[in-house]
């Protein structure tokens, strides 16, 4: 099993937009597509209250691959994408991490 760790940092006041295209579209899209969804955080303390933070698991390096790029494709994940910068970008930077657990890890 590896992990991807993804950051998004949002412009000011569009947070709550980029909640609302996961809550409403980005889950279904990425389950649907063998990303599995282990948890989504926010900042309670620290250097910014304006990203929101995800956690991904996938089997190996070659599912991961082909579910991004199956997910990526999706033609109404692509329309919602649009749909969601109808009111400008959401998201300034995306930052991930390729995590592989360590032998006494609870998450294999």
């Amino acid at each position: 099993m590896i992990y991807e760790l993804r950051n998004y940092e949002c412009y000011p006041g569009k947070l709550p937009e980029l909640h609302d295209r996961f809550s409403q579209h980005t889950v279904k899209y990425l389950e649907r597509h063998g990303i599995e969804n282990v948890g989504f955080w926010v900042t309670d303390v620290g250097p910014s209250n304006q990203e929101l933070t995800w956690l991904a698991a996938f089997d190996d390096a070659n599912q991961r691959t082909a579910a991004w790029q199956d997910f990526l494709a999706d033609p109404e994940w692509q329309q919602a994408f649009r749909d969601s910068h109808e009111n400008g970008v959401l998201v300034k930077n995306v930052r991930n991490q390729l995590l592989v657990p360590t032998a006494y890890s609870p998450l294999q």
